[in-house]
């Protein structure tokens, strides 16, 4: 998936499962389901390198939990360079990249990896 997913990405995978027989549905629905997630997830990096949202209260907005948003934080591309050792962004992460944002020097992070994903071990009819 792209870094940049909007908010349209979303409604164009929605609208190709809109009356589709289930079967044909389900792959057009994952779509949208992970192309919304990547959104949430970029957002939220967006809205604590703002400055005007802790990283809680980013998360309550979005429905999660504290202890969520900090693996989240660390799967974006705005934050993921500044993730610890367990995969997650701290409030300490985020003001270290205002920091490197206001001087011109943020780090750069990898293309985002495809999330994993069931593959089955034989064929099913």
């Amino acid at each position: 998936m792209s870094e940049d997913t909007t908010v349209d990405d979303v409604r164009r995978a929605l609208d190709a499962a809109d009356g589709a027989p289930p079967e044909e549905a389900l792959p057009h629905l994952r779509e949208a389901a992970d192309r919304l997630t990547e959104l949430i997830d970029d957002t939220l990096a967006a809205a604590v390198l703002s400055g005007r949202s802790s990283l809680r209260a980013a998360g309550a907005k979005a429905g999660l939990s504290e202890n969520a948003v900090g693996p989240r934080l660390a799967r974006t591309r705005q934050l993921g360079a500044y993730a610890d050792e367990r995969g997650r962004v701290t409030a300490a992460g985020v003001e270290r990249a205002r920091y490197d944002e206001e001087s011109g020097t943020p780090r750069t992070t990898p293309e985002r990896a495809a999330p994993l994903r069931f593959k089955p071990r034989r064929p099913t009819g």
